[in-house]
């Protein structure tokens, strides 16, 4: 098979480059340059921002696959499959679950409301909803049932350049104790890069289209089972001290930023932690245990020497030591 990564250097990306890789393909990487691309690669020089200027060095070639997981303009998600229509069987546009119109209730399948006002011509002036609705419909436009959209929500794993896990695990490793965001037992539903890339792969090789939420099962795991492993692995005997989302709340802590992947219960977990995802493990997602991912997380990030790669347009995640302090002074005084 020979593969054409749009990015193909950054987490997402950069774990299909490296599955490819593994299965023996012709991998082309076509990026800005900015971060090294892996060994045994093609690589292709171009910034999508340019417009058809940018895409030059894509003029010439033939792909059996393109993988894009652009999330700013749909602009460039849709000039780029125009130039590369007539020279690629497939298309797989990573998208997000965050294209279906909030609230999405539990239980929401792929054929789900989404949200209004979307277009593929849309310049960078857009939220990232619309943004991601907006390469969707570029996909769709350009390759029709030759494009599979994947939606998946939470995405976490070695290389994850947002900050989430990275986090958790370097908040663990410095001891003491650290507050959890209770209660222990709510359910997480989210996806390993390393697992959505195999899925991508396999998905398109199979000719697959449409929609599919690519993301675990509800339940796969739960806020306690990921910070007891986070505990584990660090080796830091970090204690836990479980906090109640209305003392939280309460406090100011904001959910998902300042404690990462953590949401109370109501319309937003529901929307990030329990979509049917009946479409995509039909069609083959596997999802490796929590434990596998959370260790291979903190050896990748040891490797690093224990800073992770922070995009520049994401904020970088976490409680500041301040609001923790003053909360498990708190909890210390229950």
């Amino acid at each position: 098979m020979r593969l054409l990564m749009l990015g193909g250097t950054e987490f997402v990306g950069r774990a299909v480059t490296d599955a490819a890789l593994r299965r023996g393909w012709e991998v082309t990487v076509f990026h800005r340059g900015r971060h090294p691309a892996p060994a045994g690669v093609r690589t292709l020089t171009g910034d999508r921002t340019a417009g058809a200027a940018g895409l030059g060095q894509l003029a010439d070639g033939t792909w059996d696959l393109v993988v894009d997981t652009w999330s700013g303009a749909p602009s460039a998600v849709r000039d780029a499959a125009r130039m590369l229509s007539g020279r690629a069987g497939h298309l797989s546009y990573v998208s997000s679950r965050s294209v279906y119109a909030y609230p999405a209730p539990a239980g929401l399948a792929e054929d789900g409301p989404l949200v209004p006002g979307a277009s593929p011509d849309a310049g960078p002036d857009v939220s990232y909803a619309l943004a991601k609705r907006g390469g969707e419909l570029a996909a769709q436009e350009v390759f029709g049932d030759r494009a599979l959209l994947a939606r998946p929500g939470l995405i976490l794993g070695p290389g994850e350049n947002i900050g989430r896990l990275p986090w958790w695990l370097s908040r663990a490793a410095r001891g003491g104790d650290m507050i959890a965001p209770g209660p222990a037992d709510a359910a997480l539903q989210y996806i390993d890069a390393r697992d959505l890339a195999e899925w991508l792969l396999d998905a398109a090789t199979a000719g697959l289209s449409g929609a599919y939420n690519t993301v675990s099962r509800a339940g796969h795991t739960t806020m306690g089972e990921l910070l007891d492993s986070v505990v584990r692995v660090t080796g830091s005997h970090a204690r836990l001290c479980w906090t109640d989302p209305e003392t939280l709340l309460a406090a100011g802590v904001e959910p998902w930023t300042d404690l990462p992947v953590w949401l109370p219960a109501g319309e937003l977990h529901d929307s990030l932690h329990q979509g049917d995802v009946t479409r995509a493990h039909a069609a083959g997602l596997r999802c490796r245990p929590v434990a596998e991912t959370v260790a291979d997380t903190w050896a990748w990030l040891r490797d690093l020497g224990g800073t992770a790669p922070q995009r520049a347009d994401r904020p970088a995640p976490g409680l500041d030591a301040l609001t923790e302090a003053k909360l498990l002074a708190a909890h210390r005084s229950v």
